[in-house]
């Protein structure tokens, strides 16, 4: 049996934790191992019970989850975020990924689909609802003036061929597993590219490769 996936609730509304430990206590696979009403207690219980993911609202009372994602993924090995909110604006999906979030879904996503946001995000890929990739790349394209373009087009020049190509599938939003298959690669050679990219890129997670590629043009 696959280990299991030990999940943080961070939302200030107790209905909205209710449900989802509800919905998550029949996953064999995954644990509810905390909840917090806000981002600094948040942060405390992710000293304390050290989740493989948090799921984090946005608009909350004494830390939002903005703030809170970004001090969370500043920590040595944090665990990745999905921030579930009700607010799909452009400007939250952009500092959401920019805060570090490895997800970003609408609490009207079907709960299967945040089962599965979870399981692909404690596998190390990135989970974004379509609505919200189309806000990011959208608000991406409007906003990337040259200077931005050069500035992503330098960061790029670093990689090898091969890292780069690797840097485009992320960019395009596919899997180790989908990167593997279209490059002729094993999954444990991509996740370690996939690591370099993270290094040499100087980014918390795969959604910031992506912009990064985004903004240089390459997809």
């Amino acid at each position: 049996m696959d280990r299991v996936i030990r999940v943080l609730l961070v939302d200030d509304d107790p209905l909205v934790r209710s449900a989802l430990t509800l919905m998550l206590g029949g996953q064999s696979d995954i644990e509810v191992v905390g909840e917090a009403p806000d981002g600094a207690a948040g942060l405390a219980q992710v000293t304390e019970h050290e989740p493989d993911v948090v799921l984090m609202d946005i608009r909350m009372p004494v830390m939002d989850g903005l703030e809170a994602t970004r001090l969370l993924c500043s920590r040595p090995s944090p665990p990745a975020v999905v921030v579930l909110t009700t607010f799909d604006a452009d400007d939250h999906v952009l500092r959401a990924v920019e805060a570090g979030a490895d997800g970003f879904l609408l609490k009207d996503t079907p709960p299967g689909d945040i089962v599965e946001a979870i399981r692909t995000v404690a596998a190390g890929d990135a989970m974004l609802s379509p609505s919200a990739t189309r806000s990011l790349v959208s608000r991406l394209r409007s906003t990337a003036p040259s200077d931005r373009t050069s500035t992503a087009a330098e960061r790029l020049s670093v990689l090898t061929e091969r890292e780069l190509e690797v840097a485009v599938c992320v960019g395009r939003g596919l899997s180790n597993s989908e990167v593997a298959s279209e490059l002729y690669l094993s999954i444990p050679t991509v996740k370690s590219h996939v690591s370099r990219l993270l290094t040499k890129l100087d980014a918390t997670n795969r959604v910031q490769v992506a912009m990064v590629v985004h903004d240089a043009g390459l997809v």
